[in-house]
């Protein structure tokens, strides 16, 4: 051995960079797992959530452009309804089924006299409030009367 060198010990163990790069793929691959585990029905309600609102504010722009008095009523006359639009000219035609299994609605306030939301046609209506349930999953739809009806995150 030349003077001044040292002999090289064999390396052991594991890089900090190495370690690095395991955990992040536990991290990655974990994530994936829980998405996919998602419950079926939360998935469902929250599609079901997010049309419901389009809609119901489509009707309330309808309402005020045209006039009418809108209202939106859960479980429609018509056999194999889910909900229906009353108020709405006969040219707007939108739709009255869940997209997947029934969701079940609970209107907050409603009464025998006033059974569904009032869409209009005045630009601010009263505050209303609906909680839609399926399985054992619910969301609440709100507007504070001025602002569009959205899914309301419990606090």
């Amino acid at each position: 051995m030349a003077p001044g060198n040292k002999p090289r010990r064999a390396a052991s163990g594991f890089t900090l960079i190495e370690l690095l790069v395991v955990v992040a793929l536990i991290a990655i691959t974990s994530a994936t797992i829980t998405l996919a585990l998602r419950d079926p029905a939360e998935m469902q309600l929250q599609r079901e959530a997010q049309r419901l609102a389009a809609l119901l504010e489509t009707a309330r722009a309808e309402s005020r452009a045209s006039g009418l008095a809108v209202r939106w009523i859960p479980k429609g006359l018509k056999t194999g309804d889910d909900f229906r639009f009353e108020g709405l000219p006969r040219t707007l035609q939108l739709p009255t089924r869940w997209l997947g299994e029934p969701v079940a609605v609970l209107i907050e306030n409603a009464t025998a006299a006033n059974p569904g939301l009032i869409l209009g046609p005045e630009p601010v209506i009263p505050a209303q409030r609906l909680r839609l349930q399926l399985g054992g999953q619910h969301l609440t739809l709100a507007t504070d009367g001025l602002a569009a009806f959205d899914v309301v995150t419990p606090q």
